[in-house]
C-alpha cells in the first residue's frame, strides 16, 4: 500500500502555480516549457518576474538582435532590456555558456594549479548561490553577485562544429555530476540582473585616471578582491579588475574626488571602497571552491549525512517537490528525479537525506565490483559516503545450472522486486536479525534495453501507484537499490571518522581462512533458523548473501561473547513461508 503525506510549499513559489519544481545541486528552480519549446528554470529571484522572462520579451529575433549591447569579454555575453510587462521592464545580463570549450591559453597561465574549465550552466549557479550564503569565512566580509535569474535552453540543437565544445570535456562533466542532463548540441543562456554600476577600468577611464597609475590600480585592486574571494573559500581562474564593479550608489563619491582630486586621489579612493566591501563581482564561469574550502563541504556534508542518517524514521519538513510515502510497511521518501527523468525512494521519514541519493552524487563516481555474480558495486560518493549500489533483477529469469540442488526452488521464488527486498529487509531488523542498511530506490529514466522475461512481479505490484498514476514497479524501468556500505551500526558510525570496517563474504572469508568452515556452517544455520522463526523462507541463502565486518588488523568483528558480527546483505530470493 502507497501512502502519501501532504507537502508544504516554498513561500517564494505561488499556491496555485502548476509549474514544476526541480532541484539541482542543492538549488531549487520552476521548470516551465517555453513559447518555442524551449525550457526555462528560474530561481527564486527569477520567479517574481517570470512574466518579463518569457522568451517573446526578451529573446524573440527581432527584439534580441536590436536590443542586446555586447559587453567586454571573449563569450557571447549581452546587456538586454525586457519588453515592459505590467509596467515593469528587467535591465539583463544574458551569456551563452561556454561549457565544454576550451578556456583560452592567457586564463589557464594566471592560475596554473587549477585545472580550469568552464561551469556547467548547473555549476555555476549553484556556486554563486551558495557565495552569496556566505556562510564560510568571515562573518562581516560579504561577496556581492549578480542575482542568478534563470537558465534558458532553447529547443534548437546545433551541428556539433557549431558547439565550439569538446566531447571528451563533456565527459568529464557528466563524470562528476552524472545524473545531470547536459546536452552537447544544446545552447544554455544563463540570465543576471543588471547591476547599475560601472566595472573598475571603465570607471578609471571615464574619470581620465592615466595609465601609470589606472594599471597600479587595478593590479591592486584585482589583488584585494581575489583575496576576499579566497578567504570565503573561492577562487576565480581569470580573476580581474573588469569584474569588479563599483555600484552606482558609491559612483559620485568617485566622481567628486575626480573633479577636484589627483589620479592618485581617484585611485586610493576606488581602493578605499573596494577594501571596505562596496563592490560585486560578475562573471562566475571560472569560479571554484579552493581545494581546503571544497574537503570542508565534503566532511560537513558527510557529518550532515551520517546525523539524519541515525534520525532518519524522525520526520522533517517535506519541501513541495517530495512526498512521503509507504511502500509494503517501509515509509520513503519519494520524488523526481529531474536530472534523468527517473524516480528515487529514500528510506525513511527524514526529507534531508534525499539529495544525498541523486544519481548525480554516486552513478559515476568511481566504484569497485564486489561481486562476479551479480552487478554490485561498492563507490565513494561526491559527499564523501559510503555506499553500496546493485542493479535489481526483477524481471529477470535466474540463471541457474541444470545440475544445481536447488535450481527448481529458485525459479519457483524468482527475484524479488526492490520494494520487496527493502520490506523484508526492514522486518528482520526490526526483529533482531542483523542486516545491511536499506538505504535508497533509483528508477532510471531511460527505458531498459532488455525485456523481462519474469512478469510475476509486475503483475503482483499492479495496484500499487505513484500519485502521479504511474506503476511503483515498470516493466521498462531498471531499478537500483542503494545500501550503506557496514563498517558498523550508525550511530556508532556517526561518531568515528577514518577508515573504520571492511565487510567479506561469507565465502570469502573462508576462503581467506579468517574464519574456519564450521564457524560459517554455524552461521549459516543461525541465520537461516532466524529468517524462518519471523515467518520467512531463507533456504535460498549462501555464502555469498552473507557478510562479516572485518577489522583492518584484528580479523572479524566480534561482540562482547565472541560472536562473529554476520549480516544478511541479499534479499532477492527470500520469500513467505
Amino acid at each position: 500500500m502507497i501512502t502519501p503525506s501532504p507537502s508544504s510549499t516554498p513561500s517564494w513559489l505561488p499556491p496555485s502555480s502548476n509549474q514544476s519544481l526541480v532541484t539541482v545541486l542543492g538549488v531549487v528552480y520552476v521548470h516551465r516549457k517555453t513559447a518555442d519549446g524551449g525550457d526555462i528554470y528560474l530561481t527564486r529571484f527569477g520567479l517574481p518576474y517570470a512574466a518579463q522572462l518569457e522568451v517573446d520579451n526578451w529573446y524573440e529575433a527581432g527584439w534580441f538582435r536590436e536590443h542586446r549591447e555586447p559587453l567586454e569579454g571573449t563569450s557571447a555575453v549581452y546587456r538586454l532590456p525586457t519588453r515592459t510587462v505590467d509596467g515593469v521592464s528587467l535591465d539583463l545580463v544574458v551569456k551563452n555558456c561556454r561549457v565544454g570549450e576550451d578556456v583560452p591559453v592567457e586564463t589557464r597561465a594566471l592560475l596554473a594549479e587549477i585545472a580550469a574549465e568552464f561551469n556547467s550552466p548547473w555549476e555555476e549557479f549553484a556556486l554563486v548561490m551558495e557565495m552569496r550564503q556566505s556562510r564560510f569565512g568571515p562573518r562581516e566580509l560579504r561577496i556581492r553577485t549578480q542575482e542568478p535569474l534563470g537558465i534558458y535552453v532553447p529547443p534548437e540543437t546545433m551541428q556539433m562544429w557549431q558547439t565550439g565544445r569538446s566531447r571528451y570535456k563533456i565527459n568529464r562533466i557528466r563524470a562528476r555530476h552524472p545524473g545531470i542532463d547536459l546536452d552537447i548540441l544544446k545552447q544554455y543562456w544563463l540570465i543576471y540582473r543588471w547591476i547599475r554600476g560601472r566595472d573598475a577600468v571603465q570607471l578609471l577611464q571615464d574619470l581620465g585616471v592615466d595609465d601609470p597609475h589606472a594599471a597600479a590600480g587595478l593590479e591592486s585592486l584585482t589583488g584585494l578582491v581575489t583575496g576576499d574571494i579566497g578567504r570565503k573559500g573561492y577562487v576565480v581562474a581569470d580573476m580581474k579588475a573588469a569584474h569588479i564593479i563599483v555600484e552606482e550608489q558609491d559612483l559620485e563619491r568617485v566622481e567628486q574626488v575626480a573633479r577636484s582630486g589627483q589620479p592618485s586621489e581617484v585611485v586610493a579612493t576606488t581602493r578605499e571602497l573596494v577594501a571596505s566591501g562596496r563592490y560585486s563581482v560578475i562573471d562566475y564561469e571560472l569560479l571554484r571552491r579552493t581545494p581546503d574550502r571544497e574537503e570542508m563541504v565534503k566532511h560537513e556534508r558527510r557529518q550532515s549525512y551520517l546525523d539524519d542518517q541515525r534520525d532518519r524514521f524522525i520526520p522533517t519538513a517535506l519541501p513541495s517537490h517530495l512526498e512521503q510515502v509507504e511502500i509494503f510497511g517501509v515509509p520513503y521518501i519519494y520524488g523526481h528525479v529531474e536530472s534523468t527523468g527517473g524516480k528515487l525512494w529514500v528510506v525513511g521519514r527524514n526529507a534531508r537525506l534525499f539529495d544525498y541519493f541523486l544519481p548525480e552524487r554516486w552513478r559515476k563516481t568511481p566504484s569497485w565490483r564486489l561481486s562476479q555474480r551479480s552487478e554490485i558495486y561498492y563507490t565513494l560518493t561526491k559527499d564523501s559516503l559510503n555506499l553500496v549500489w546493485k542493479e535489481s533483477r526483477v524481471g529477470e529469469t535466474p540463471a541457474v545450472a541444470a545440475d544445481h540442488p536447488l535450481r527448481d526452488a529458485i525459479l519457483a521464488r524468482g527475484y524479488n522486486s526492490p520494494f520487496e527486498e527493502f520490506a523484508i529487509a526492514q522486518t528482520m531488523s526490526d526483529s533482531g536479525i542483523p542486516t545491511v542498511y536499506a538505504r535508497a530506490i533509483y528508477m532510471t529514466g531511460t527505458e531498459k534495453v532488455e525485456a523481462s522475461t519474469d512478469l510475476r512481479r509486475y503483475e503482483s505490484h499492479r495496484d500499487l501507484m505513484n500519485s502521479d498514476g504511474t506503476p511503483v514497479l515498470r516493466e521498462d524501468r531498471n531499478y537500483v537499490t542503494i545500501r550503506g556500505f557496514y563498517n558498523g551500526p550508525d550511530d556508532w558510525v556517526a561518531a568515528h571518522t577514518g577508515g573504520l570496517r571492511w565487510p567479506l563474504n561469507l565465502n570469502e572469508a573462508l576462503a581467506r581462512g579468517v574464519i574456519q568452515a564450521p564457524e560459517v556452517a554455524q552461521l549459516m544455520e543461525s541465520t537461516r533458523a532466524g529468517v524462518a522463526a519471523i515467518g520467512y523462507d531463507g533456504s535460498l541463502l549462501d555464502g555469498s548473501d552473507i557478510i562479516v565486518g572485518m577489522h583492518a588488523s584484528a580479523g572479524p568483528v566480534r561482540d562482547a561473547e565472541g560472536r562473529t558480527d554476520a549480516r544478511v546483505s541479499s534479499f532477492e530470493l527470500i520469500g513467505r513461508h
